[in-house]
């Protein structure tokens, strides 16, 4: 036989089974288990293998999954996880995991469900992020991918028709963004031909916010030099700090010199739906595009990112690649155009939208953003913290989730070694970084398990550790 189903399911039933309550024994007893563990270099050597040529049986491969993967993987679903702008995940995407899985539905295009339950979900991150009604979108890995095709975009507009034949071909185009940018656009710019050094990185203010009235000062001098500026990128939650550049500001200054607005919104743009933290977003809707991701604040299990481009002709324009094997139809299987493969680059893609759908389904927008604002206000706690200490300093203004944080009469180095032994402790996960030259602890609240007793440990430990 060829198949690769099971001549009796009975046994694969019971596996199914077993997995699923295994899985949900393991969310529901996170805060027994260690934040992370490093791997054991037996454990790793055990992942160079040769290439099998005989099969395994599943029930052998679950319980080499239960010993050399589980306990090893990032850590991110623990409510001590704070390194990174990290999503914890949530039961219900959990589950909607297994169900696309099981549908094994190529998503990017053709006339079917998955392809409704994603314009669904497009629909509704317009909404949430104050976008118009037509404004297209299409789901993505992440926001890396996102930004990418927000560049290709403001590309389109600049270059029209051309661009796709001939490329940049010499064109002087500049694009600009703040200095505490994510690496992900400096690396939009370079992937689509135009180079990192087309990437103008304006400095901040004390406030870690793109300086506006040096934007102006270096479109002049672009301008005088004969560059063309196509590409405003602002930040909405920046990476280091949780910052937010003057979106409006942006807004009008991409407006005056007729330049693509786009907003790397990653997990910041979800700050939209919080009462107490939505006027940081003001101006987001006014955006030609906006990057974020659903597998952050919005804890859909990874990966998931989301574009969303004000423009639907601009967007199509951009990707879509009339062929004959791949034609629209006004009806049968293939009806239904535009596909999503005419709005990213992607053709094969699974069926990310029922995570999100289910999770948004499930949650409502007012479940979101409570795990906003109760994140901002463990960030406070922790900040409030920082600063009662005598030991510890605030680097950074805690605006929004994330904390910086040095640490008084310790080097770089023994405050990477701090981190390093928290993590490998199995404690805690925060990450470092560099706010004006010095090394800081910095902790992202995202994960939507984290409470304020977590926030009291951190602080507890790193005291007791300097």
């Amino acid at each position: 036989m060829s198949t690769l189903d099971p001549a009796d399911w009975s046994s694969l039933r019971t596996l199914g089974h077993k997995m699923l309550d295994d899985m949900v024994d393991h969310l529901a007893t996170l805060r027994e288990q260690p934040v992370w563990r490093p791997m054991p270099e037996a454990v790793r050597q055990g992942f160079t293998a040769p290439l099998p040529d005989t099969g395994t049986t599943p029930e052998a491969l679950y319980t080499r999954f239960q010993a050399d993967i589980q306990p090893y993987v990032t850590g991110n679903l623990h409510p001590r996880f704070m390194g990174w702008v990290h999503g914890g995940g949530n039961p219900v995407a959990m589950l909607a995991e297994l169900l696309a899985g099981a549908m094994n539905a190529n998503c990017g295009g053709r006339d079917h469900a998955g392809i409704a339950v994603e314009r669904q979900v497009i629909a509704w991150a317009a909404e949430m992020l104050g976008m118009p009604a037509q404004t297209s979108g299409v789901l993505l890995t992440g926001s890396s991918m996102a930004n990418f095709c927000a560049v290709l975009c403001a590309k389109q507009k600049a270059l029209g028709e051309a661009g796709h034949e001939t490329g940049v071909n010499g064109a002087k185009l500049t694009a600009y963004a703040s200095a505490g940018v994510h690496r992900c656009v400096t690396g939009a710019l370079d992937m689509a031909g135009f180079g990192r050094a087309a990437l103008r990185k304006i400095p901040v203010d004390a406030d870690f916010r793109m300086d506006m009235a040096r934007l102006r000062e270096a479109i002049a001098a672009d301008k005088a030099a004969g560059f063309t500026p196509f590409l405003i990128a602002a930040t909405a939650g920046s990476v280091d700090t949780g910052a937010f550049d003057d979106l409006n500001t942006a807004a009008d200054i991409a407006a005056e010199e007729n330049a693509w607005f786009h907003v790397d919104g990653a997990f910041g743009a979800l700050a939209t739906l919080s009462p107490t933290k939505r006027h940081l977003t003001n101006g987001l809707g006014r955006a030609d595009s906006i990057a974020f991701d659903f597998h952050k604040w919005a804890q859909v299990t990874y990966s998931c990112g989301c574009l969303l481009v004000r423009d639907p002709a601009i967007h199509n324009a951009t990707f879509a690649q009339p062929t004959s094997y791949l034609a629209a139809a006004p009806r049968g299987l293939a009806g239904g155009f535009p596909w999503p493969c005419d709005l990213g680059p992607d053709l094969s893609r699974g069926f990310s939208a029922l995570k999100v759908w289910m999770t948004l389904s499930a949650y409502g927008t007012a479940g979101l953003a409570k795990v906003v604002d109760n994140s901002c206000a463990l960030a406070a706690r922790l900040a409030t913290q920082v600063q009662a200490s005598n030991r510890l300093t605030l680097l950074a203004p805690a605006a929004l989730n994330i904390v910086c944080f040095g640490v008084e009469g310790k080097s770089s180095q023994e405050i990477l070694d701090l981190v390093a032994d928290l993590q490998e402790g199995g404690l805690f996960a925060p990450s470092t970084t560099t706010i004006n030259g010095r090394t800081a602890i910095r902790c992202a609240i995202v994960n939507h398990r984290t409470r304020e007793e977590d926030i009291d440990a951190l602080v507890a430990e790193v005291l007791r550790r300097v």
